[in-house]
């Protein structure tokens, strides 16, 4: 089965010559899969009550919309916002009001505005009690790239350098593996580095890991369906298993 999930990744492997239980197998996998909306609710649950959150761009800013109820957050936007609220309705977006990654977005009674001078200066005096962030590549020592591909077109690193070398507590929430099916978590990342050491946990498509101090990716949680071993595959870096793995769960 090893080189059959192999084939798949590289695009070599025919239906007609893959085994029947391999077949059955991935396409449960990706059955269960948890999509971008899930992974930003599953993260949602590691949100406590006081805290002040900084929402980078991509899967986390959709974190806004699931907030559990009863709790009082306030979200940061590093372009100058205290207070940030969930994705407006179509047809109520106020163009003026955007996020870091420049989507339109709504404020909460209490918010307020100000220059990135500001906003980057709670940030680096530590204010920010957790910080979410999407990545390319982490690494099994807690590396994180995420703002650069040589040769491509990307946004840039906006405040993420600031906020990896700042942050008491980074989350990443990421695809598992790239569109070629690559892992995405690696022994060491091949992409210029944003921060060293620094993410304490991951949330992707198919599972909940911590990174361990001593390096490697504990696997605390699995999406739905979708088998530990499945997981072993899409991993790159060093894994740790330790027991049963219970489901994840999103709350949708």
């Amino acid at each position: 089965m090893k080189s059959e999930l192999s084939s798949v990744r590289s695009g070599s492997l025919r239906s007609e010559v893959a085994s029947p239980e391999f077949i059955r197998y991935l396409n449960l996998s990706i059955k269960f899969m948890f999509n971008k909306e899930e992974i930003a609710q599953r993260i949602a649950q590691e949100i406590k009550d006081g805290y002040y959150v900084n929402l980078g761009i991509g899967i986390p800013t959709l974190v806004a919309n699931y907030i559990p109820k009863g709790i009082n957050v306030v979200l940061q936007s590093e372009n100058g916002l205290l207070g940030m609220g969930p994705f407006p309705f179509e047809g109520e977006e106020d163009a003026d009001l955007i996020n870091a990654g420049k989507q339109t977005i709504t404020t909460l009674p209490g918010s307020s505005i100000f220059d990135s001078a500001m906003s980057f200066g709670m940030i680096r005096a530590q204010k920010v009690d957790l910080t979410i962030l999407g990545a390319m590549e982490v690494s099994e020592n807690g590396d994180i790239a995420n703002w650069k591909i040589p040769g491509k077109m990307v946004k840039g690193m906006g405040g993420a350098m600031d906020l990896v070398a700042s942050a008491k507590n980074i989350i990443v929430a990421m695809q598992h593996v790239n569109k070629a099916g690559e892992s995405k978590l690696l022994p060491s990342c091949t992409l210029p580095l944003t921060g060293v050491k620094c993410i304490r946990k991951i949330v992707t498509e198919l599972a909940v890991l911590d990174v361990l101090p001593e390096g490697g990716f504990k696997l605390l949680e699995r999406a739905p369906g979708v088998s530990v071993d499945f997981i072993k595959q899409s991993t790159a870096g060093r894994l740790i298993v330790e027991g049963e793995i219970p489901e994840m769960k999103s709350n949708m």
